[in-house]
């Protein structure tokens, strides 16, 4: 009972995510994801409350399961952190700029000013990945690795450096598909300019 329970839920949150691309957060209704899903109104109402819930749970169900195994990346036993990053920053590009979740991001951008959902979406997703990162940049300090300075800060920026070839292209709509060895080009030159600069002297 309780994966078919689990497979309804998929379900609608998959039927939801094809509408709020094709039509918006705003356009979108519980009727139209009815009718996407083939549910009835009351199934879907039992599983989520609002379409603001159902949005929220879209944004975090699109792409927690690859992040989350980006993140076990981050070894904290290893003493090779060149390694730990280049490894974290390629699955990290990979996920990022998937053409599911880019179509989510770009969502995000247009609907993230409704109410809280935007606070929601970030608190849950961006801010809790990088203080993730900033917990393992952290380690590095403790051992030397990298000099002091705000952990969390220090991830920001290895983000940015991350994303920082193709973050406009994405944000103006131009971006074309990105291959493996672009992925691994651009996690390489982030890292070493991320290095070089929080390196001891």
């Amino acid at each position: 009972m309780r994966k078919k329970t689990e497979e309804r839920r998929q379900a609608i949150l998959d039927a939801a995510e094809r509408v709020f691309q094709q039509v918006g957060f705003e356009r979108a209704s519980m009727a139209q994801i009815c009718s996407e899903v083939g549910f009835s109104k009351a199934t879907l109402y039992s599983y989520f409350n609002s379409k603001d819930e159902l949005f929220f749970d879209v944004m975090m169900a699109a792409a927690s399961a690859e992040f989350e195994a980006t993140k076990s990346l981050l070894d904290h036993s290893s003493d090779d952190a060149r390694a730990v990053l280049l490894a974290y920053g390629r699955q990290y590009l990979t996920v990022l700029y998937s053409p599911r979740v880019q179509a989510i991001r770009r969502l995000m951008a247009t609907e993230g000013n409704r109410g809280d959902l935007g606070r929601r979406c970030f608190e849950f997703g961006p801010e809790k990945g990088q203080n993730i990162v900033a917990g393992y940049l952290k380690t590095l300090m403790d051992k030397g690795v990298l000099r002091e300075a705000r952990p969390l800060l220090l991830s920001q920026q290895l983000h940015s450096l991350l994303e920082a070839e193709w973050i406009e292209q994405f944000m103006f709509g131009v971006l074309g598909e990105l291959s493996a060895s672009q992925f691994a080009a651009a996690t390489g030159d982030a890292v070493d300019t991320f290095l070089r600069a929080w390196r001891p002297a």
